[in-house]
Protein backbone atom coordinates (compact mmCIF):
# COMPACT_ATOMS: atom_id res chain seq x y z
CA UNK A 1 0.00 0.00 0.00
CA UNK A 2 2.89 2.35 0.70
CA UNK A 3 4.32 1.51 -2.72
CA UNK A 4 0.94 2.34 -4.29
CA UNK A 5 0.95 5.69 -2.51
CA UNK A 6 4.44 6.43 -3.82
CA UNK A 7 3.41 5.45 -7.35
CA UNK A 8 0.54 7.93 -7.04
CA UNK A 9 2.87 10.64 -5.70
CA UNK A 10 5.40 10.15 -8.48
CA UNK A 11 2.68 10.09 -11.13
CA UNK A 12 1.12 13.27 -9.76
CA UNK A 13 4.47 15.06 -9.85
CA UNK A 14 4.86 14.23 -13.54
CA UNK A 15 1.31 15.29 -14.35
CA UNK A 16 0.05 11.79 -15.13
CA UNK A 17 -3.66 11.16 -14.60
CA UNK A 18 -6.14 8.37 -15.07
CA UNK A 19 -8.65 8.77 -17.89
CA UNK A 20 -12.19 9.81 -16.89
CA UNK A 21 -13.67 6.51 -18.11
CA UNK A 22 -11.47 4.52 -15.70
CA UNK A 23 -13.30 3.78 -12.45
CA UNK A 24 -10.90 3.74 -9.50
CA UNK A 25 -11.43 3.27 -5.78
CA UNK A 26 -9.56 2.32 -2.62
CA UNK A 27 -10.89 -0.24 -0.15
CA UNK A 28 -8.12 -1.03 2.37
CA UNK A 29 -8.34 -4.20 4.40
CA UNK A 30 -8.28 -2.17 7.59
CA UNK A 31 -8.83 1.37 8.83
CA UNK A 32 -5.24 1.19 10.02
CA UNK A 33 -4.09 1.41 6.40
CA UNK A 34 -5.68 4.82 5.98
CA UNK A 35 -4.02 5.96 9.21
CA UNK A 36 -0.48 5.13 8.12
CA UNK A 37 -1.06 6.44 4.60
CA UNK A 38 -2.17 9.74 6.13
CA UNK A 39 0.84 9.67 8.48
CA UNK A 40 3.08 9.26 5.43
CA UNK A 41 1.27 12.06 3.54
CA UNK A 42 0.33 9.59 0.80
CA UNK A 43 -3.45 9.53 1.22
CA UNK A 44 -3.85 12.84 -0.59
CA UNK A 45 -1.64 11.57 -3.40
CA UNK A 46 -3.85 8.51 -3.90
CA UNK A 47 -6.99 10.65 -3.81
CA UNK A 48 -5.54 13.00 -6.43
CA UNK A 49 -5.04 10.03 -8.71
CA UNK A 50 -8.63 8.91 -8.11
CA UNK A 51 -8.15 6.34 -5.36
CA UNK A 52 -10.31 7.68 -2.56
CA UNK A 53 -11.45 5.38 0.25
CA UNK A 54 -14.93 4.01 -0.46
CA UNK A 55 -15.06 1.36 2.28
CA UNK A 56 -12.92 -1.26 3.98
CA UNK A 57 -12.23 -5.01 3.86
CA UNK A 58 -14.04 -7.19 1.30
CA UNK A 59 -15.50 -4.30 -0.70
CA UNK A 60 -13.88 -4.73 -4.11
CA UNK A 61 -13.73 -8.54 -4.10
CA UNK A 62 -17.48 -8.65 -3.43
CA UNK A 63 -18.32 -6.21 -6.20
CA UNK A 64 -19.21 -3.37 -3.83
CA UNK A 65 -16.79 -0.63 -4.90
CA UNK A 66 -19.68 1.25 -6.49
CA UNK A 67 -21.53 1.72 -9.74
CA UNK A 68 -20.07 2.89 -13.02
CA UNK A 69 -21.00 6.28 -14.40
CA UNK A 70 -24.40 5.71 -16.10
CA UNK A 71 -23.26 6.95 -19.53
CA UNK A 72 -20.16 4.75 -19.40
CA UNK A 73 -22.20 1.70 -18.42
CA UNK A 74 -24.63 2.38 -21.25
CA UNK A 75 -21.72 2.69 -23.69
CA UNK A 76 -20.46 -0.74 -22.59
CA UNK A 77 -23.93 -2.20 -23.15
CA UNK A 78 -24.61 -0.50 -26.48
CA UNK A 79 -21.23 -1.36 -28.00
CA UNK A 80 -20.80 -4.70 -26.20
CA UNK A 81 -17.39 -3.55 -25.01
CA UNK A 82 -15.00 -6.00 -23.34
CA UNK A 83 -14.46 -4.04 -20.15
CA UNK A 84 -11.93 -5.39 -17.64
CA UNK A 85 -10.99 -4.80 -14.02
CA UNK A 86 -7.63 -4.83 -12.29
CA UNK A 87 -7.75 -5.22 -8.53
CA UNK A 88 -5.54 -5.96 -5.57
CA UNK A 89 -7.65 -8.69 -4.05
CA UNK A 90 -8.04 -12.44 -3.91
CA UNK A 91 -11.15 -13.01 -6.04
CA UNK A 92 -11.62 -12.40 -9.75
CA UNK A 93 -14.44 -14.75 -10.78
CA UNK A 94 -16.51 -13.85 -13.83
CA UNK A 95 -18.96 -11.02 -13.14
CA UNK A 96 -17.97 -10.68 -9.50
CA UNK A 97 -16.06 -7.40 -9.46
CA UNK A 98 -18.76 -5.75 -11.57
CA UNK A 99 -21.49 -7.24 -13.79
CA UNK A 100 -20.18 -5.26 -16.78
CA UNK A 101 -16.52 -6.17 -16.29
CA UNK A 102 -16.19 -9.28 -18.42
CA UNK A 103 -12.81 -10.22 -16.97
CA UNK A 104 -10.75 -9.26 -13.93
CA UNK A 105 -7.04 -9.53 -13.21
CA UNK A 106 -5.28 -9.66 -9.85
CA UNK A 107 -2.29 -7.36 -9.28
CA UNK A 108 -0.37 -5.69 -6.46
CA UNK A 109 -1.60 -2.28 -5.22
CA UNK A 110 1.12 -0.29 -7.05
CA UNK A 111 0.37 -2.12 -10.30
CA UNK A 112 -3.33 -1.35 -9.91
CA UNK A 113 -2.44 2.34 -9.74
CA UNK A 114 -0.20 1.96 -12.79
CA UNK A 115 -2.91 0.23 -14.83
CA UNK A 116 -5.34 3.03 -13.95
CA UNK A 117 -2.91 5.47 -15.58
CA UNK A 118 -2.29 3.20 -18.56
CA UNK A 119 -6.07 2.79 -19.25
CA UNK A 120 -5.65 -0.64 -20.85
CA UNK A 121 -4.31 -4.11 -20.09
CA UNK A 122 -3.34 -4.71 -23.74
CA UNK A 123 0.30 -3.71 -23.41
CA UNK A 124 3.56 -4.73 -21.72
CA UNK A 125 3.41 -2.89 -18.41
CA UNK A 126 7.14 -3.38 -17.78
CA UNK A 127 8.31 -1.87 -21.06
CA UNK A 128 5.57 0.12 -22.78
CA UNK A 129 4.57 3.73 -22.14
CA UNK A 130 2.08 4.40 -19.33
CA UNK A 131 1.49 8.00 -20.33
CA UNK A 132 3.18 11.34 -20.97
CA UNK A 133 4.34 14.00 -18.54
CA UNK A 134 3.51 17.70 -18.74
CA UNK A 135 6.39 18.20 -21.20
CA UNK A 136 5.12 15.47 -23.50
CA UNK A 137 7.85 13.01 -22.55
CA UNK A 138 6.93 9.30 -22.40
CA UNK A 139 6.77 7.76 -18.92
CA UNK A 140 7.23 4.05 -18.23
CA UNK A 141 6.69 2.06 -15.05
CA UNK A 142 10.35 2.23 -14.00
CA UNK A 143 10.14 6.04 -14.08
CA UNK A 144 7.58 6.13 -11.26
CA UNK A 145 8.45 2.93 -9.39
CA UNK A 146 9.72 3.73 -5.85
CA UNK A 147 12.97 2.46 -4.36
CA UNK A 148 12.76 -0.27 -1.74
CA UNK A 149 14.76 1.92 0.64
CA UNK A 150 12.14 4.67 0.46
CA UNK A 151 9.34 2.20 1.09
CA UNK A 152 11.18 0.74 4.08
CA UNK A 153 11.85 4.19 5.53
CA UNK A 154 8.19 5.20 5.30
CA UNK A 155 7.01 1.92 6.82
CA UNK A 156 9.44 2.44 9.69
CA UNK A 157 8.33 6.01 10.37
CA UNK A 158 4.60 5.93 9.50
CA UNK A 159 3.33 2.48 10.49
CA UNK A 160 2.89 2.54 14.28
CA UNK A 161 1.55 0.08 16.87
CA UNK A 162 -0.90 2.63 18.28
CA UNK A 163 -2.71 2.75 14.93
CA UNK A 164 -3.54 -0.93 15.26
CA UNK A 165 -4.52 -0.55 18.91
CA UNK A 166 -6.82 2.36 18.07
CA UNK A 167 -8.55 0.31 15.40
CA UNK A 168 -8.84 -3.12 16.97
CA UNK A 169 -8.96 -2.84 20.77
CA UNK A 170 -12.44 -1.18 20.80
CA UNK A 171 -13.75 -4.10 18.70
CA UNK A 172 -12.99 -6.53 21.52
CA UNK A 173 -14.02 -4.43 24.49
CA UNK A 174 -15.91 -7.12 26.42
CA UNK A 175 -16.36 -4.85 29.43
CA UNK A 176 -18.41 -2.47 27.25
CA UNK A 177 -20.82 -5.27 26.36
CA UNK A 178 -21.20 -6.14 30.02
CA UNK A 179 -21.90 -2.50 30.94
CA UNK A 180 -24.63 -2.17 28.32
CA UNK A 181 -26.17 -5.52 29.34
CA UNK A 182 -26.31 -6.89 25.80
CA UNK A 183 -27.95 -10.30 25.66
CA UNK A 184 -25.65 -13.10 24.43
CA UNK A 185 -28.58 -14.50 22.43
CA UNK A 186 -29.47 -13.04 19.06
CA UNK A 187 -32.93 -11.50 18.86
CA UNK A 188 -34.36 -12.69 15.55
CA UNK A 189 -36.04 -9.97 13.49
CA UNK A 190 -38.58 -11.41 11.02
CA UNK A 191 -38.20 -8.51 8.56
CA UNK A 192 -34.40 -8.53 8.44
CA UNK A 193 -32.90 -9.05 5.00
CA UNK A 194 -29.46 -9.84 6.44
CA UNK A 195 -30.01 -12.58 8.99
CA UNK A 196 -33.24 -14.52 9.43
CA UNK A 197 -34.11 -17.73 11.27
CA UNK A 198 -33.71 -20.38 8.55
CA UNK A 199 -35.96 -23.41 8.01
CA UNK A 200 -33.04 -25.76 7.35
CA UNK A 201 -34.63 -28.76 9.04
CA UNK A 202 -38.25 -28.10 8.14
CA UNK A 203 -40.48 -29.12 5.24
CA UNK A 204 -38.90 -30.57 2.10
CA UNK A 205 -35.38 -30.07 3.33
CA UNK A 206 -35.90 -32.54 6.18
CA UNK A 207 -37.28 -35.33 3.98
CA UNK A 208 -35.52 -38.19 2.29
CA UNK A 209 -35.08 -37.75 -1.43
CA UNK A 210 -34.73 -40.11 -4.31
CA UNK A 211 -33.30 -39.85 -7.79
CA UNK A 212 -36.42 -40.84 -9.74
CA UNK A 213 -38.41 -38.71 -12.17
CA UNK A 214 -35.90 -35.85 -12.19
CA UNK A 215 -35.71 -33.06 -14.73
CA UNK A 216 -32.53 -31.07 -15.43
CA UNK A 217 -32.56 -27.52 -14.08
CA UNK A 218 -29.31 -26.71 -15.86
CA UNK A 219 -26.72 -28.39 -18.05
CA UNK A 220 -23.47 -26.60 -17.38
CA UNK A 221 -19.99 -26.62 -18.97
CA UNK A 222 -16.60 -27.11 -17.30
CA UNK A 223 -15.17 -24.86 -14.59
CA UNK A 224 -18.40 -23.90 -12.84
CA UNK A 225 -17.20 -22.18 -9.68
CA UNK A 226 -18.92 -21.47 -6.40
CA UNK A 227 -19.43 -17.93 -7.69
CA UNK A 228 -21.51 -19.30 -10.57
CA UNK A 229 -23.53 -21.42 -8.14
CA UNK A 230 -24.00 -18.62 -5.62
CA UNK A 231 -22.55 -15.23 -6.62
CA UNK A 232 -21.02 -12.78 -4.20
CA UNK A 233 -21.20 -9.60 -6.27
CA UNK A 234 -23.53 -6.59 -6.08
CA UNK A 235 -27.27 -7.24 -6.26
CA UNK A 236 -28.80 -5.65 -9.35
CA UNK A 237 -32.37 -4.34 -9.44
CA UNK A 238 -33.39 -6.60 -12.33
CA UNK A 239 -32.19 -9.77 -10.57
CA UNK A 240 -34.51 -12.09 -8.64
CA UNK A 241 -32.95 -11.00 -5.33
CA UNK A 242 -33.12 -7.34 -6.36
CA UNK A 243 -36.80 -7.58 -7.24
CA UNK A 244 -37.50 -9.31 -3.93
CA UNK A 245 -35.70 -6.62 -1.89
CA UNK A 246 -37.41 -3.88 -3.90
CA UNK A 247 -40.81 -5.49 -3.32
CA UNK A 248 -40.39 -5.48 0.45
CA UNK A 249 -39.46 -1.80 0.37
CA UNK A 250 -35.66 -1.79 0.50
CA UNK A 251 -34.21 1.07 -1.61
CA UNK A 252 -31.82 0.03 -4.38
CA UNK A 253 -28.88 1.90 -2.85
CA UNK A 254 -29.19 -0.40 0.19
CA UNK A 255 -29.26 -3.71 -1.72
CA UNK A 256 -25.57 -4.32 -1.00
CA UNK A 257 -24.06 -7.63 -2.18
CA UNK A 258 -25.19 -11.25 -2.14
CA UNK A 259 -22.39 -11.99 0.31
CA UNK A 260 -23.85 -9.69 2.96
CA UNK A 261 -27.28 -11.34 2.74
CA UNK A 262 -26.14 -14.94 3.30
CA UNK A 263 -27.85 -14.94 6.70
CA UNK A 264 -31.25 -14.31 5.09
CA UNK A 265 -32.36 -17.44 3.26
CA UNK A 266 -35.14 -15.61 1.39
CA UNK A 267 -32.56 -13.39 -0.30
CA UNK A 268 -29.78 -15.97 -0.53
CA UNK A 269 -31.89 -18.66 -2.18
CA UNK A 270 -32.68 -16.20 -4.97
CA UNK A 271 -28.94 -16.10 -5.67
CA UNK A 272 -29.07 -19.74 -6.77
CA UNK A 273 -27.29 -19.91 -10.14
CA UNK A 274 -27.84 -16.13 -10.41
CA UNK A 275 -24.42 -15.25 -11.83
CA UNK A 276 -24.91 -13.09 -14.97
CA UNK A 277 -21.96 -14.92 -16.61
CA UNK A 278 -23.62 -18.35 -16.39
CA UNK A 279 -24.07 -20.48 -19.53
CA UNK A 280 -26.91 -23.00 -19.24
CA UNK A 281 -26.68 -25.21 -22.32
CA UNK A 282 -30.44 -25.81 -22.17
CA UNK A 283 -31.04 -22.19 -23.21
CA UNK A 284 -30.05 -21.01 -26.68
CA UNK A 285 -31.20 -18.61 -29.40
CA UNK A 286 -32.76 -19.48 -32.74
CA UNK A 287 -29.32 -20.06 -34.25
CA UNK A 288 -28.44 -22.55 -31.53
CA UNK A 289 -26.03 -20.25 -29.66
CA UNK A 290 -26.07 -20.78 -25.89
CA UNK A 291 -27.30 -17.62 -24.16
CA UNK A 292 -25.44 -16.05 -21.28
CA UNK A 293 -27.19 -15.23 -18.04
CA UNK A 294 -29.14 -16.69 -15.13
CA UNK A 295 -31.60 -18.47 -17.41
CA UNK A 296 -33.41 -21.82 -17.45
CA UNK A 297 -35.89 -23.67 -19.65
CA UNK A 298 -39.00 -25.06 -17.98
CA UNK A 299 -39.98 -28.48 -19.25
CA UNK A 300 -42.08 -29.92 -20.77
CA UNK A 301 -43.33 -26.53 -22.01
CA UNK A 302 -39.90 -25.40 -23.23
CA UNK A 303 -40.46 -21.93 -21.76
CA UNK A 304 -37.29 -19.89 -21.17
CA UNK A 305 -37.34 -17.87 -17.95
CA UNK A 306 -35.02 -16.44 -15.37
CA UNK A 307 -33.49 -19.20 -13.23
CA UNK A 308 -35.41 -18.27 -10.09
CA UNK A 309 -38.78 -18.34 -11.85
CA UNK A 310 -37.97 -21.82 -13.14
CA UNK A 311 -36.98 -22.95 -9.66
CA UNK A 312 -40.21 -21.58 -8.18
CA UNK A 313 -42.25 -23.27 -10.89
CA UNK A 314 -40.61 -26.63 -10.27
CA UNK A 315 -40.93 -26.26 -6.50
CA UNK A 316 -44.67 -25.61 -6.86
CA UNK A 317 -44.92 -28.80 -8.95
CA UNK A 318 -42.81 -30.71 -6.40
CA UNK A 319 -40.61 -31.69 -9.32
CA UNK A 320 -37.28 -33.36 -8.42
CA UNK A 321 -34.36 -31.66 -10.18
CA UNK A 322 -30.82 -32.42 -11.19
CA UNK A 323 -27.90 -30.27 -12.31
CA UNK A 324 -25.49 -31.74 -14.87
CA UNK A 325 -22.05 -30.18 -15.07
CA UNK A 326 -18.61 -30.77 -16.57
CA UNK A 327 -15.18 -30.98 -14.98
CA UNK A 328 -14.24 -29.00 -11.86
CA UNK A 329 -17.83 -28.31 -10.83
CA UNK A 330 -17.87 -26.39 -7.53
CA UNK A 331 -14.27 -25.18 -7.60
CA UNK A 332 -13.33 -21.87 -6.07
CA UNK A 333 -13.64 -20.17 -2.71
CA UNK A 334 -15.94 -21.47 -0.01
CA UNK A 335 -19.58 -20.51 -0.35
CA UNK A 336 -22.11 -22.17 1.92
CA UNK A 337 -25.02 -21.23 -0.33
CA UNK A 338 -23.32 -22.87 -3.28
CA UNK A 339 -24.34 -26.08 -1.48
CA UNK A 340 -27.47 -24.87 0.32
CA UNK A 341 -29.05 -23.36 -2.78
CA UNK A 342 -28.90 -26.63 -4.63
CA UNK A 343 -29.99 -28.63 -1.60
CA UNK A 344 -32.96 -26.34 -1.06
CA UNK A 345 -34.40 -27.10 -4.47
CA UNK A 346 -36.66 -30.12 -4.19
CA UNK A 347 -34.65 -33.21 -5.05
CA UNK A 348 -31.73 -30.93 -5.79
CA UNK A 349 -28.91 -33.25 -6.85
CA UNK A 350 -26.03 -32.82 -9.21
CA UNK A 351 -23.76 -35.01 -11.26
CA UNK A 352 -20.65 -34.49 -13.33
CA UNK A 353 -20.19 -35.49 -16.91
CA UNK A 354 -17.27 -36.01 -19.20
CA UNK A 355 -17.23 -33.54 -22.07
Amino acid sequence: MVAAGLIARNANRLGLTRKPWVKSSLAPGSKTVKMYLEEAHLMDELENLGFGVVAYACTTCNGMSGALEPHIQQEIIDRDLYATAVLSGNRNFDGRIHPYAKQAFLASPPLVAAYAIAVTIRFDIEKDVLGYDTQGNPVTLKDIWPDDSEIDAIVKSAVKPEQFRQTYIPMFDLDKSARTQVSPLYEWRPQSTYIRRPPYWEGNMAKERGLKGMRPLAILPDNITTDHLSPSNAIMLDSAAGEYLHKIGLPEEDFNSYATHRGDHLTAQRATLANPKLFNEMVHDEQGKVLQGSLARIEPEGKVTRMWEAIETYMARKQPLIIIAGADYGQGSSRDWAAKGRRARRGGSHCRRRL
